[in-house]
């Protein structure tokens, strides 16, 4: 969910990056790090006012000192005491100068991310994890291989890798999975922290014989897809999907008629709805699947979230709560809702078109075999979703369920507190669950 990920590490807060008008004779360029500092100072001060007059008009708009107030403040939450900053380092970028900022938490690293224009304003602002590493590539003696794939066609085309058994196929082709992402804006193999869930699902499959795709998601490749603000959760998640889904379905050495759709928590959502628009997939494996509306969702992960740190809610905490619950009443009421008003800074349409998914009612009319996996440890898709998948499908012969005591929410071990900082601790996807997916696929 998009919630999910902008709170996990940090709730980016992302504006325009808007150009630098072009002058004749360029004044002299703004000390960018010095302005990023400043910002950084008056938010440690809470002094979220001061903050917000930095802000260029839209981005002043898109993130008022209420939001920035919120936001800030839930660091410590996810992770830990803050306990310094590492040295600045500029960019120049499209006209506008990039100040990246390490910051140091006792349970992790955060990156601050200042965006400032010729004239001094900042124009974009987010707070998130370090970068991931690349991935190495496979080892020389693996049974598969990966290649370069392409999702979609000419300059809107998304970047992804397939892997893919290096034995013969058989006569009818490899079966394939396409991964289909969480929320926010995900790389192909859905890293978060130190951790590569996607990565892991991908090379395990394949290295039992299953062909997978993964693609970066086109908020992560293409954000500029989305610059007049016009997104949907189809346009989001879905319409891609079900391209890769084509895509795949049509390369050498694919079955055709054995391409599934494995779908994380945002994605398993609405992988029924995916095979509903494609009409070409042979069954859906849902990893941490919501089945409830994603503003409710919310709202929960937001009061979880508010005592996972001292098990209490301050005043601040409450107030935030209510403003929330104040944002999606709106957004569900169809008033119009300004941006800096909705959830998340994301458009209100955004969160129309997600109320209207009921994954439960799309899987049934999709009618496919299923597997839904979930972990006992996932403090973000819970078991009262769990439960609703059950209940609805429980007695159906073609779909199974799978728990898996002491995983979390991308299906890695947990040890110790149940809190977001745990997502920073090294991990891999449990083998068991690839392995039980790759039986299940073989089964079908």
């Amino acid at each position: 969910m998009k919630s999910l990920k902008r709170m996990l590490f940090a709730a980016a807060m992302v504006a325009s990056l808007a150009a630098a008008a072009q002058d004749p004779a360029p004044a002299p360029r703004p000390d960018a790090t010095a302005i990023a500092l400043q910002l950084l100072d008056r938010l440690d001060a809470r002094d979220y006012a001061a903050a917000e007059t930095a802000f260029g008009p839209r981005m002043a708009a898109a993130v008022p000192a209420e939001k920035l107030q919120e936001v800030w403040e839930s660091l410590p939450k996810l992770a830990g005491d803050a306990i310094g900053r590492g040295e600045p380092v500029v960019a120049a970028q499209d006209g506008v100068q990039q100040v990246t900022i390490p910051l140091h938490f006792a349970k992790g690293e955060l990156v601050a991310k200042v965006v400032v224009a010729a004239d001094g304003s900042i124009v974009g602002f987010m707070v998130q994890p370090p970068a991931a590493p690349a991935a190495p590539p496979p080892a020389a003696d693996a049974n598969f291989g990966e290649t370069d794939f392409s999702v979609g066609e000419g300059e809107r085309a998304l970047p992804g890798t397939l892997a893919l058994p290096k034995a013969a196929p058989p006569a009818a082709g490899f079966a394939a999975v396409v991964l289909v992402h969480g929320s926010g804006p995900q790389d192909r193999d859905e890293s978060i922290g130190p951790n590569k869930p996607f990565l892991d699902i991908a090379r395990g499959l394949a290295a039992q014989g299953i062909a997978v795709l993964r693609y970066d998601k086109r908020s992560k490749a293409r954000p500029q897809d989305y610059a007049d603000g016009d997104i949907t959760i189809d346009s989001e998640t879905t319409d891609d999907a079900v391209a890769a889904v084509d895509a795949l379905r049509n390369t050498p050495g694919i079955d055709p008629a054995r391409v599934f759709v494995l779908g994380h928590s945002q994605g398993a959502m609405m992988a029924p709805r995916i095979a509903r628009h494609s009409g070409q997939v042979a069954g859906l494996i849902l990893l941490a699947a919501p089945a409830r509306p994603l503003l409710d969702i919310l709202q929960e992960q937001r009061k979880r979230m508010a005592v996972l740190d001292d098990g209490r809610t301050s005043p601040e905490e409450s107030a935030a709560l209510d403003a929330l619950k104040q944002q999606v009443a709106a957004v569900r009421a169809s008033a119009d809702v300004p941006v800096a008003q909705s959830p998340m800074g994301q458009p209100a349409a955004y969160w129309r078109s997600t109320d209207g998914i009921d994954p439960v009612a799309e899987a049934k009319d999709a009618a496919l075999p299923m597997l839904v996996l979930q972990g006992t440890r996932d403090i973000q898709v819970v078991d009262a979703d769990w439960q609703r998948w059950r209940g609805a499908f429980h007695d159906d012969p073609q779909v199974a369920f799978k728990l898996y005591d002491g995983l979390n929410h991308f299906g890695i071990g947990v040890e110790g507190d149940d809190d977001l900082a745990a997502y920073s601790a090294p991990g891999h996807v449990d083998a068991q669950l690839v392995a039980d997916v790759a039986a299940w696929i073989g089964a079908h």
